[in-house]
């Protein structure tokens, strides 16, 4: 008997396939304007599609601890050279704290060990990479709901922007290896682009009352340092499976699958889910962060939302 394509293998495949024509090199095709509408067009309807036949809480697919990939591929940054990671990761992230802020009642700057005594969640979910590998891990960790609610969004709150500590471009600057901030286990071959502006990874840049980048704060030089990041909505941020992961099959986070803290998006493709995060902050708009697309990849061409 024939089986029908589910919709997520569907949805999946359509999104490899458009992802692989963007590795492929098709910069002539890239550049105009109608193909750059065609591609916005087509992530719109993903997200109608998504949010029309699926409800807020509908859950990606679990599976059995018998179904664990024996090895979970770390992609993208394996080791952050950065030497403010270096640091915390020398004292096993004791020093470490998890800063959420922007449009919040509450600011929150949370340890590890405070995280782990937070209510947790366990699932075993499959990891789909728009490379075209797939691997199911264990995954525990704090739903990113008990932080938002614990920090009580604003009523102007959109989107959570969550700060990593690598560095995709290391710029000019003579300090361009000291940072904070991360990319992610899903990064697609390729280097950075050397025009991006340096998004607001370091909690030092400046922003005005609604939680944004001030002026004069969001055109940064381009010989600074640009650190991934990365941003969700309320939807996907709210939903039970998003979750801050501290734990991989039953131990502490490895660094290359981004410890101490990475995201996990069950119904996203991996290079939403960023690793190394740093800091959360919480936006009405991603338009001054970055390039204004509302994440590294996005910033270079990739759609912002991947939901499959």
């Amino acid at each position: 008997m024939i089986r029908q394509p589910s919709r997520r293998s569907l949805l999946l495949g359509a999104t490899a396939a458009a992802g692989t024509a963007m590795l492929g090199g098709c910069d002539r095709l890239g550049e105009a304007d109608w193909f750059r509408r065609t591609l916005k067009t087509g992530e719109d309807a993903n997200l109608f599609v998504q949010r029309l036949l699926l409800t807020e809480r509908t859950l990606a697919p679990e599976h059995a601890e018998a179904d664990i990939s024996p090895w979970f591929k770390p992609n993208g940054t394996e080791d952050p050279p950065d030497k403010a990671y270096k640091a915390l990761e020398r004292r096993k992230f004791a020093d470490y704290r998890l800063e959420v802020g922007g449009l919040v009642e509450t600011p929150l700057k949370l340890s590890l060990a405070e995280l782990r005594k937070l209510p947790s969640r366990t699932q075993i979910t499959r990891h789909d990479c728009v490379e075209g590998w797939s691997a199911i891990g264990k995954w525990t960790g704090v739903p990113l709901s008990e932080l938002l609610s614990r920090a009580v969004l604003k009523p102007q709150a959109r989107y959570i922007v969550f700060h990593c500590a690598d560095t995709m471009d290391q710029g000019g600057g003579d300090d361009a290896d000291v940072g904070d901030d991360t990319e992610q286990d899903d990064a697609p071959a390729g280097n950075a682009n050397p025009a991006m502006t340096k998004q607001s990874g370091g909690g030092e840049s400046k922003r005005d009352a609604g939680g944004q980048q001030a002026d004069d704060d969001s055109a940064a030089s381009a010989s600074e340092p640009v650190r991934f990041y990365e941003s969700i909505d309320l939807v996907d941020a709210f939903h039970p499976q998003t979750i801050l992961a501290y734990e991989l099959n039953g131990q502490a986070l490895p660094v290359a699958n981004g410890a101490p803290l990475r995201l996990r998006l069950e119904r996203n493709l991996g290079y939403k889910q960023a690793k190394y995060v740093m800091r959360i902050e919480v936006v009405e708009s991603f338009a001054r962060i970055g390039q204004g697309k509302g994440g590294y990849w996005e910033d270079q061409g990739y759609a912002w939302y991947a939901g499959i």
